[in-house]
């Protein structure tokens, strides 16, 4: 069994590229959400610098990409939100299949983003526009839900994998 955790080891590279990728487009998003945003207040009070109408609803869509696209890297890390204070207390074996449980809801959760995140981008999101720039679809504004689940998808499987070698491979119990 040890030879094949070391086969699907080799993987592991596709979830680092894939946790750089969207590390890089969230702090690429960040720094566009600076800029249009220090230009939109400067634009208010000094009179050469523009305050483009369009400011607002693009900062908005940002900070929706980066808020889904950040819950995914949290997956990856480990340091999503979860209810540990009574884990001390806890068996072992009762924590590892609470992680298991946990991580095939989330799996879950990251499906759900896909379907219905694509669903209603593509259709009913699809059908509106942004009031300062009309010939902009609102699909951006819903995209952002099926990428990070499909984000979420890749980096839940690599948790439960992990959560199944470790108990395979006894890796953590005392």
């Amino acid at each position: 069994m040890e030879g094949f955790f070391k086969q699907v080891d080799k993987i592991k590279i596709l979830y680092d590229v894939t946790y750089k990728i969207m590390l890089f487009i969230c702090k690429l998003l960040l720094i566009a959400d600076i800029l249009i945003t220090t230009m939109s207040v400067a634009g208010r009070y000094i009179s050469f610098i523009p305050d483009p109408a369009w400011s607002e609803e693009i900062v908005l869509t940002l900070m929706a990409y980066m808020a889904v696209l950040s819950a995914a890297l949290a997956i990856r890390r480990g340091a999503h939100i979860r209810m540990t204070a009574l884990d001390v207390y806890l068996p072992k074996k009762l924590i590892q299949a609470l992680d298991i449980l946990n991580d095939i809801c989330v799996l879950g959760l990251a499906i759900v983003m896909i379907v219905v995140g694509w669903n209603y981008a593509s259709t009913i999101g699809a059908k509106g526009s942004y009031v300062s720039m009309p010939s902009l679809s609102k699909f951006w504004l819903y995209f952002p839900i099926p990428v990070a689940g499909v984000a979420m998808l890749v980096f839940e499987l690599e948790a439960i994998y992990n959560d199944f070698k470790r108990i395979v491979l006894k890796e953590g119990n005392e």
